[in-house]
């Protein structure tokens, strides 16, 4: 046995050495990676606070957080692309790095991932290519030839608050959010062997079937793509080998996986899907991995959105990517906390409001379980055609292979341009659905803001009913304050999925020129479940509550209760089965007791869910009775990956003065 182990051992080692040592796509960072680990390149801004002069600024950051330029409110200027008084200063970079000699005769992408808003850049004194216009969108240039190897490189790049593009403007910045400006996502060099995997596209359903189409900047005689798929533990469960197609562009493979585990919200299940560029004689010239989940999408008319063949229900929020100390560059961690956040509150969807997010929040959701809207930018504005085809290759290409994207959101409250519609297909091989945020398109109603009344009558059209904003925060006094009877009515009526509040946190700006001051201007940016630091307050906890997949029905107890709950289990897809119930039995301190004593545990204990499917109703015994000095009972509901779902109080009959005495 020991043998055998030591050879498994040995195996595994060697598998991860290989894959190790394969020609894979390397990043050299020239920025920090995120708000946490900022590097200082030189700067230069052209108006307002700390202008006219070379100082020095942190890589990636929107400058006004820094100290530079002047603060403004996007809806100030509403309407307008080129209004007199608008914020309109540049940004000047420089840069000085080192390319390594191991990089001569590779390809050289100098990528940035997000630029607000027009951006130019050089290379050692020469353009390396045209102006980038579109703020939240990944875009890079081929600089092999630009570069010195062994040698420092300067890196040059003037960034306008401002585009040129009178639609860029409309779309992007005369908006209710905060205009920032400067290189606010990370920067960085994508190394691949000179023969190349260019980009690769997934689609992978719920009964096991793998396709993929694989782009290629180089497609010769005898070359073949060989992908394996790997399970979670880094298991190969199978592999295949197809030709590429010389001369074409891509090549498209197919391979199946027997019973594969299903990525939902509820189930987030990835896998790995290796791909290897080889040449005739079978060495690999690059290869690529890429994590998947398999899941099928169906919209079914007037009936409603099913993944993997089950009807779903939507528990959303939608979200600014914002801190009030960085503005729109966050990090890694701060990603994964805004996805924990709404995973606290029982929600499963997010909407990327209004453009598409830094790829660490997309790898959350992937993992932790979030299904995702993402949108191409435009708040009432809309980008004119030939620059919203531009932004939309880049913004799926990037994105589409992320299983937690359901929906593409082409702009928002009549932001959308209806040319660009038929552009998301051309690069997503699962045919994702395409929304109009407060548009009637592609089987779905997502009107904002409807009234009680007015909600019923939509969710009588033939539409699925599904509102992409509602319960706006800035006039309800807290989304909580109606959530419960809008939501009784959503779930119940066979025509509404659900839909997404308005909004996740309050968009207070931390303003470096004002000591500190939390900046929601006026009461615009006032308009979270949270504030601006995600302070909790009363709206997350009913949220919390109404929107818990597990359900306790009863409403009282006394002190002849035995044990046994009525619960309705509204998970799309776990078994009751699969949560814990923590319980105590408590007693609480008098108001006259000087000693303030704390809550006294007089009994507690810990049971398993019973069987319950989900989208059905049943029983709960937590085996106990009373005691008969037990003030209130404790009930906790723990999901399967040990988060709370809520806690319920019950207060046990009322004792008399007397029996207190």
């Amino acid at each position: 046995m020991k043998k055998v182990t030591t050879l498994l051992s040995t195996l595994a080692l060697a598998t991860t050495l290989a894959a190790q040592n394969l020609p894979q796509t390397e990043r050299q960072y020239l920025s920090g990676h995120g708000c946490d680990d900022m590097v200082e390149w030189d700067f230069f801004c052209t108006d307002g606070r700390n202008s006219g002069k070379w100082t020095k600024i942190g890589v990636p950051s929107c400058w006004e957080l820094q100290g530079f330029g002047t603060y403004q409110y996007g809806i100030t200027f509403y309407g307008k692309p080129f209004p007199e008084g608008v914020a309109n200063e540049k940004g000047m970079y420089k840069y000085e790095f080192e390319v390594p000699e191991k990089f001569r005769g590779k390809q050289v992408n100098l990528v940035f991932e997000a630029s607000m808003t027009d951006t130019e850049v050089k290379v050692n004194g020469r353009k390396v290519g045209s102006k980038h216009q579109g703020a939240f969108y990944r875009f890079s240039y081929n600089v092999t030839d630009f570069l010195k190897y062994g040698k420092k490189n300067l890196l040059e790049v003037t960034v306008a608050k401002e585009s040129e593009n009178a639609s860029v403007n409309l779309a992007e910045r005369r908006a209710d959010y905060w205009n920032f400006g400067g290189i606010f996502r990370p920067v960085f060099l994508e190394v691949k062997p000179a023969v190349n995997l260019r980009h690769i596209a997934i689609d992978a359903k719920m009964d096991g079937t793998f396709r993929a189409n694989c782009y290629t900047n180089i497609s010769n005689d005898g070359m073949s793509i060989r992908t394996q798929i790997l399970d979670k533990k880094g298991k190969k469960i199978t592999e295949t080998t197809v030709p590429v197609k010389a001369g074409g562009d891509w090549t498209s493979l197919q391979l199946n996986v027997s019973n594969p585990a299903l990525w939902t919200a509820e189930t987030p299940n990835l896998y790995k899907a290796q791909f290897s560029l080889l040449d005739k004689a079978g060495k690999v010239l690059h290869s690529e991995t890429e994590n998947f989940g398999f899941r099928t999408i169906e919209v079914r008319e007037s009936d409603g959105l099913y993944i993997n063949g089950v009807r779903i229900n939507v528990r959303g929020v939608n979200r600014h990517s914002f801190r009030p100390e960085s503005g729109r560059t966050l990090s890694k961690a701060k990603n994964i906390e805004d996805v924990l956040l709404m995973k606290s509150m029982n929600m499963n969807s997010v909407r990327l409001s209004h453009y598409p997010a830094d790829p660490e929040f997309l790898e959350a959701c992937d993992s932790l379980g979030l299904y995702v809207m993402d949108e191409l930018g435009g708040w009432h504005g809309k980008y004119d055609t030939p620059t919203g085809v531009r932004l939309i290759e880049g913004m799926i290409e990037r994105d589409v292979n992320h299983p937690s994207i359901i929906w593409w959101s082409n702009g928002n409250e009549k932001g959308w341009n209806t040319e660009l519609d038929g552009e998301f297909h051309k690069y997503d091989p699962q045919k994702r659905p395409v929304i109009h945020p407060q548009g009637n398109f592609s089987g779905f109603e997502t009107m904002h803001y409807r009234s009680y009344g007015e909600s019923q009558n939509y969710m009588r059209l033939p539409e699925i009913f599904m509102p992409t904003e509602f319960l706006h925060g800035l006039y309800d006094g807290g989304h909580g304050a109606g959530l419960y009877d809008y939501w009784e009515m959503m779930r119940k009526h066979p025509r509404c999925i659900g839909g997404f509040l308005w909004v996740l946190a309050d968009e207070g700006v931390k303003r470096v020129d004002m000591d500190g001051f939390i900046d929601n201007q006026g009461n615009f940016g006032a308009d979270g479940i949270v504030g601006p630091h995600h302070e909790k307050e009363g709206s997350y906890y009913t949220i919390k509550q109404l929107w818990s997949p597990v359900q306790i029905m009863n409403t009282s107890i006394d002190k002849q209760f035995d044990g046994k709950f009525s619960v309705e289990n509204r998970y799309d897809y776990l078994n009751l089965n699969t949560c814990r119930f923590l319980w105590k039995q408590v007693k609480f301190p008098l108001a006259t007791d000087a000693s303030n004593a704390a809550v006294q545990v007089l009994k507690e204990g810990e049971v398993q869910g019973s069987d319950v499917v989900a989208h059905s109703a049943g029983i709960l015994d937590i085996k106990t009775n009373i005691l008969p000095n037990a003030d209130a009972l404790f009930l906790t509901a723990i999901d399967p990956y040990g988060h709370e779902l809520w806690r319920w109080t019950f207060q046990i009959g009322r004792a008399s003065c007397r029996e207190r005495v």
